[in-house]
């Protein structure tokens, strides 16, 4: 499937402005320059009642100008207004279902059975894709044919699009992957799988529900090299109802699962350590602004306009 043109698609709604709402990628030529054919990239999106973040994740993928892209929702029987969204964009979708399901690994699971691209990666609702996202991969996957996978930086970002930090992959080899935000880590939307490996490694566990991408992660690190990509690919979006902010404890055992499961016990070890000598979260969090409220307090009253990203973008364009 070729991307659509802004002209295509529904109309943005009220007030909306910016990248994916008024802006688009170029539309890429049919071929590459030396007159191959742009790698299929093939997109999943696991949805379940995030209306809210919805559309701005389908036209961030829509947009990209890119020539041989393969879009796929699988929707889990949302209640709030994500079917109605995804049925407007319908006609530029490859594929889309909204079923009960047993989870987002279950959905992402039944997106990639469906694909059929070179390159496969999930985007989930409440994330987006940065313009040119994909022909960054694509030409990476160009220069690194034989990887595994193709990684770069992603923005943290409030449901506003203020900009909270970046994130550049760090540690992308198996036993720095392993100690988890230690010394390997990056974040998913910006990740980019070949799907020949990806078929190696087999699907994603079920069983896991939060580091489901990191027991994938350490599979493909040990089948073929994670690849540093030196650009933004995109924007997460962090807010109080995403399952990683609201959930910390059951994610903090999942990684603890997922280091056992590949037998790394003493990295499990370390980290339950880790986690065991910290106070709760809130105790935590009071500490840590204490202690930098009375070094930096003058600082942050001095802080001029906070940055967003679509200030970037458009800077960068």
């Amino acid at each position: 499937m070729r991307c659509p043109s802004i002209a295509e698609l529904p109309p943005p709604p009220v007030g909306k402005t910016g990248w994916p709402w008024s802006v688009e990628c170029a539309r890429l030529p049919e071929t590459m320059a030396d007159g191959s054919l742009w790698p299929r990239v093939s997109v999943v999106t696991p949805s379940f009642n995030q209306g809210q973040f919805l559309e701005e994740t389908i036209r961030s993928v829509l947009l990209q100008g890119y020539p041989n892209l393969e879009y796929i929702i699988i929707d889990g029987a949302s209640s709030d207004s994500s079917v109605e969204i995804i049925r407007r964009y319908e006609p530029w979708l490859t594929y889309w279902v909204s079923e009960q399901d047993r989870g987002q690994s279950h959905a992402i699971n039944k997106g990639f059975a469906r694909a059929s691209g070179e390159i496969l990666t999930w985007l989930n609702s409440d994330d987006c894709l940065l313009p040119k996202a994909l022909v960054t991969v694509a030409t990476s996957h160009r220069e690194a044919p034989g990887a595994a996978a193709w990684v770069g930086g992603c923005y943290r970002v409030t449901p506003d699009g203020r900009i909270l930090g970046t994130v550049m992959p760090r540690g992308l080899e198996r036993e720095n992957l392993v100690a988890w935000s230690v010394r390997g880590f990056f974040y998913q939307p910006s990740c980019f799988i070949a799907a020949r490996d990806l078929q190696a490694a087999g699907p994603l566990d079920e069983n896991l529900h939060f580091a489901l991408d990191l027991d994938l992660w350490l599979r493909l690190a040990g089948i073929g090299t994670l690849v540093l990509v030196p650009a933004m690919l995109s924007a997460a979006k962090i807010h109080a109802s995403a399952k990683t902010q609201a959930q910390r404890s059951k994610m903090h055992l999942d990684i603890l699962i997922t280091q056992l499961k590949h037998g790394y016990r003493s990295e499990a070890e370390n980290f339950l350590a880790l986690l065991l000598e910290k106070p709760s979260l809130a105790e935590h969090l009071r500490l840590w602004l204490n202690a930098r409220w009375r070094g930096l307090g003058a600082r942050l009253k001095r802080r001029t306009k906070p940055v967003y990203l679509q200030d970037v973008i458009e800077a960068k364009s």
